[in-house]
């Protein structure tokens, strides 16, 4: 006899249905698995036959034949053992095949018949809800990632016995929902910007990075409040949007990184890679290609601190990410596109020891010491990062003194409202940030008057600065009137900018 059961699969971030066909015949006992299954799936046999026979149903002795459709594609994980087994026992006839027609099943089965949990259920759901499926039987520990979708049903399960019950009509399963709002609520973070003492100018430069999505980089000596002011960064940007949420779920779906209990990344990603890390681990790769650092900072901050001691053959392949906003992987057996729109934030110091420039500590090193760590970070490199800050040791009065500067809340205020003119700006588009735009809307957006053309001119000329650093000065510009609620860029828009671009001149050269 023969039954047919739905499933689903991934590739990169993305889902397809599968359909797992299950024949038995006459024959000596068999059970063969075809469809390009990859290790996890090939085993599934041992699984599927110890579950059936542990949870009280027969396991035929005869040949049994499982194609998993369509079969010009390679299927991986663990997450076609309970529609095998479910195949398996309506092929015998204890299930009747119309009661579970338009349903999707996801799950791994345990030897005792328990389910257990599977990745990339987001995308699956996704996938399922758009081919206008019912709904979906999956592990009770990913019920909350499919929930979150509205328009299909999703019903968690912990047995097998219990997904056979619920199809035979014996039990009773109601619908999995979750509340939205309540995932969305902004996060209390044990960080605030008021902890930082002094540094005024290096808030500024991160409160226009957080406004626009620009990316920053900090030089200045040990101890001086780099990684401080970094890690505060996220508390000022404002929670993800339901579709920037999904995005950034899927991916930590995929990778089985969703937080336990939680069905989205509500909370924009702040990964911090040692520089020890490969350029695949940063950019994504493998053999069956994975995402990234940069992937999983998605909608997000990445922050490099000490920025010269990664490798620059890691550092070079930021550049295409940066520009583009995804990285696509491509291997022998497939081609993944995974995005990667995020905050670059780097940190480093002068020179190795960290004291260049500074006017109570001695610099030690050699002009070649200081060649050799600069040329680790390509003028390339640098022309993709908007905002260069200078951040200098903290004076001892700075550092005692009882006035605090703006709290977090204050400048997520003025952030928020940037964002809102940037979402009312860029509405029925897929671009949410300034840092986004385009040659077609800098032309559009970022229009300057005659005085500030001749300011920007004057600048280009004097410090050599690039065509690309003309498009992010006007971006950083437009961030800044943002900021103060202006529609029109003036000179005083346009100056501050510049010096943001010029520093890297000053400092690396």
């Amino acid at each position: 006899m023969l039954a047919k059961v739905l499933s689903s699969a991934v590739i990169g971030i993305d889902a397809y249905v599968v359909e797992v066909e299950v024949d038995i015949s006459q024959g000596l006992p068999a059970f063969s698995t075809v469809g390009l299954p990859e290790g996890a799936v090939r085993e599934s046999k041992e699984r599927v036959k110890a579950a059936i026979k542990n949870s009280g149903y027969h396991f035929p002795s005869d040949r049994i034949t499982v194609n998993l459709a369509p079969a010009d594609i390679k299927k991986e994980g663990s997450a076609f053992d309970l529609p095998m087994a479910l195949g398996i026992l309506a092929a015998t006839g204890l299930v009747n095949r119309s009661s579970y027609s338009g349903y999707v099943f996801l799950g791994e089965l345990a030897l005792d018949g328990l389910i257990r949990p599977v990745r990339g259920v987001l995308p699956m759901a996704i996938t399922a809800k758009k081919m206008g499926l019912k709904g979906i039987f999956l592990p009770e520990e990913n019920a909350s990632e499919a929930a979150v979708l509205e328009g299909i049903d999703i019903f968690p399960v912990n047995a097998l016995a219990q997904v056979i019950g619920a199809i035979r009509g014996i039990a009773k399963l109601s619908p999995f929902k979750v509340d939205l709002d309540k995932l969305f609520q902004p996060p209390v973070s044990d960080v605030d910007f008021k902890d930082v003492r002094g540094q005024e100018n290096a808030k500024r430069a991160v409160e226009i990075s957080a406004a626009g999505g620009h990316n920053l980089i900090m030089i200045g000596p040990p101890g001086s409040g780099k990684t401080m002011l970094a890690k505060r960064l996220p508390t000022v940007l404002p929670v993800l949007g339901f579709e920037e949420s999904l995005d950034t779920s899927k991916i930590y779906s995929v990778m089985g990184l969703m937080p336990e209990g939680y069905g989205l990344i509500t909370v924009r990603p702040f990964r911090s890679p040692h520089h020890t890390i490969s350029d695949a681990g940063l950019i994504g790769g493998g053999q069956n290609p994975k995402p990234g650092e940069v992937s999983m900072a998605h909608n997000g901050v990445l922050f490099l601190d000490e920025l010269p001691e990664f490798r620059r053959n890691v550092l070079e392949v930021l550049r295409q990410p940066m520009e583009d906003g995804h990285v696509t992987i491509s291997r022998a057996n497939s081609t993944v596109s995974y995005p990667a729109e995020f905050m670059l934030v780097a940190a480093m110091n002068p020179c190795p020891c960290g004291f260049l420039g500074d006017p109570k500590r001695e610099c030690i090193c050699t002009t070649l010491q200081i060649q050799r760590y600069r040329a680790k970070i390509s003028g390339p490199l640098l022309d993709r990062i908007d905002l260069h800050m200078e951040v200098p040791a903290v004076p001892y009065k700075d550092l005692t003194g009882i006035s605090e500067g703006a709290s977090s809340a204050e400048i997520l205020q003025r952030v928020m409202g940037a964002r809102k003119i940037q979402e009312a700006r860029f509405a029925r588009t897929k671009i949410f940030t300034n840092a986004r735009m385009n040659s077609r809307h800098i032309k559009k957006y970022c229009r300057i008057d005659s005085e500030s053309g001749a300011l920007l001119e004057k600048a280009m000329e004097r410090f050599g600065l690039s065509a690309r650093a003309h498009a992010r000065i006007l971006k950083i510009a437009r961030t800044i009137a943002d900021l103060e609620g202006r529609a029109e860029i003036g000179a005083p828009h346009v100056a501050e900018a510049i010096q943001y671009r010029t520093l890297d001149r000053k400092i690396l050269r």
